[in-house]
């Protein structure tokens, strides 16, 4: 296949896809100059690379792999209102810098709950705390938690991961977990006994227990907190288990205590994520959304928003060489990664969403962003007036392996639609989760904003490998 009628068939696409994804020729000349293939070329561009079966005269199969370039961006207005999980956290790395991480949320009363009568004892009152996961190093060593009262409402807003609230800065609960090898459990910390006596009066006499409004005038919510030099995260869950569990009983003879509970669900939350990346490789990243090349090392936080963008030019280099070829395997492979320190999870996957100049996701007319798709799915597909589009239905998520440290994923069908001009290429970013429909303001979870796991990595060790037949 020629340049010149595969650039006309990238014409062919849809009007609301190439509105955005117009190649122009000064790209193309970039990407033509580029030399990162890591085989040397022959003098038939078609004959790159290592011939599989030289010993077949009608099929030649051929290897090659060539690099993409990388580079770091802070994503802007990165949204963790109501995941439902809080990052609660304190972590130094060489790379990241400094991150510290707080919960917040508001709590919840059923007014229908019956509320201790004015002579009942109170037996104790204990904050509970759910942890889904804790990511850090010596886990073996005690991990202390803050539970501070709000000093302002949480507002039916959204709120961005550079958000924060005021709070007392006197914790009203606290205490110390050893996690070990498990890194789940429901703790619970000892609440201050000032506290204890305000918060149980006003509970059996008090108008702030009569509804959820009045309870929040009164107790606008908490934040969560890690301490510093712990250097781990903790996945807070939200719901009935982490919550003020509060016991009496409404005569000193009774035997069995009741319980009151002020818990966490449904109630509005956010996390709020601070960032000193001073001394580090990534201090130079200072502005949202423009890329930084800063070094050999690329990496992504999650939580903090910082992702990987990848060059994809290098596609255009190489296909420009090839006619009449069958790819057999492409992938896409990035690692190994730099050895996690123990008790430090990477991100279990990325996504690879398609990305203009200014690093911003593009989406289709509904909202939907668009990816690479699932190998086993269709890249492209026909709209209402029989255009050509690209699909959004099922992205496909680049697998970490623990074992190679690699993250990979096959991409052949991809590669095929930008073969026959079915995709206009475009740029990636790297993001570890799952981004919500644009249009819509609470999606499904997003495992990039409930916690901070990161990784790092070698830019020379981001690889397109590609086998692919071609007649003789």
């Amino acid at each position: 296949m020629t340049s010149a009628l595969k650039q006309n068939q990238k014409h062919k696409l849809t009007k609301s896809y190439s509105a955005f994804t117009q190649i122009s020729p000064v790209n193309l000349a970039v990407g033509a100059i580029l030399s990162l293939f890591l085989i040397s070329s022959c003098s038939d561009p078609a004959t790159v690379g290592i011939e599989l079966a030289p010993g077949n005269n009608q099929i030649g199969v051929v290897f090659e792999e060539f690099e993409l370039p990388a580079e770091i961006v802070l994503l802007d207005s990165f949204n963790t209102t109501n995941q439902n999980i809080l990052i609660v956290g304190e972590e130094v790395d060489p790379f990241f810098g400094k991150t510290s991480a707080t919960g917040y949320t508001r709590m919840f009363i059923n007014s229908g709950t019956k509320r201790p009568e004015s002579d009942a004892v109170l037996d104790s009152i204990f904050f509970t705390v759910d942890i889904v996961n804790i990511n850090g190093t010596n886990l073996d060593e005690p991990k202390y938690f803050s539970i501070h009262k709000l000093t302002e409402p949480i507002l039916d807003t959204l709120y961005y991961n550079f958000d924060e609230l005021t709070y007392e800065e006197n914790p009203f609960s606290s205490g110390e977990i050893v996690f070990g090898e498990e890194t789940d459990s429901i703790a619970s910390f000892q609440v201050e006994e000032e506290f204890a006596e305000e918060i149980f009066t006003k509970m059996h006499s008090g108008i702030e227990f009569n509804d959820l409004f009045s309870f929040r005038d009164y107790f606008p919510g908490i934040a969560v907190k890690a301490k510093e030099g712990d250097n781990s995260t903790a996945e807070v869950r939200l719901g009935a288990n982490t919550a003020i569990k509060v016991y009496y009983r409404n005569d000193a003879s009774d035997t069995v205590s009741t319980l009151y509970s002020i818990s966490t669900s449904p109630s509005r939350n956010f996390s709020g994520i601070k960032s000193d990346r001073s001394g580090t490789p990534t201090a130079a990243v200072t502005e949202y959304q423009k890329s930084y090349d800063v070094g050999q090392m690329v990496g992504i936080k999650a939580g903090l928003g910082m992702v990987i963008k990848l060059d994809t030019s290098p596609f255009d280099a190489f296909l420009d060489t090839l006619s009449g070829v069958t790819f057999n395997n492409v992938s896409l492979e990035l690692g190994a990664i730099e050895e996690p320190a123990e008790g430090v999870l990477p991100s279990s996957y990325f996504r690879a969403y398609f990305t203009d100049a200014g690093n911003h996701f593009l989406a289709n007319p509904a909202g939907n962003y668009y990816t690479i798709q699932d190998p086993s799915r269709p890249q492209v597909g026909i709209d209402s007036e029989s255009n050509k589009e690209p699909l959004v239905e099922a992205p496909a998520s680049f697998i970490y392996n623990s074992d190679s440290k690699v993250y990979g994923q096959n991409i052949s069908a991809y590669v095929n639609a930008l073969f026959r001009g079915d995709l206009t290429r475009k740029d990636w970013i790297l993001y570890g989760g799952n981004i919500v429909n644009k249009r819509r303001t609470n999606g499904g979870a997003d495992p990039f904003a409930t916690s901070l796991r990161q990784f790092k990595v070698d830019k020379n060790k981001i690889k397109v490998k590609v086998i692919y037949s071609k007649s003789r």
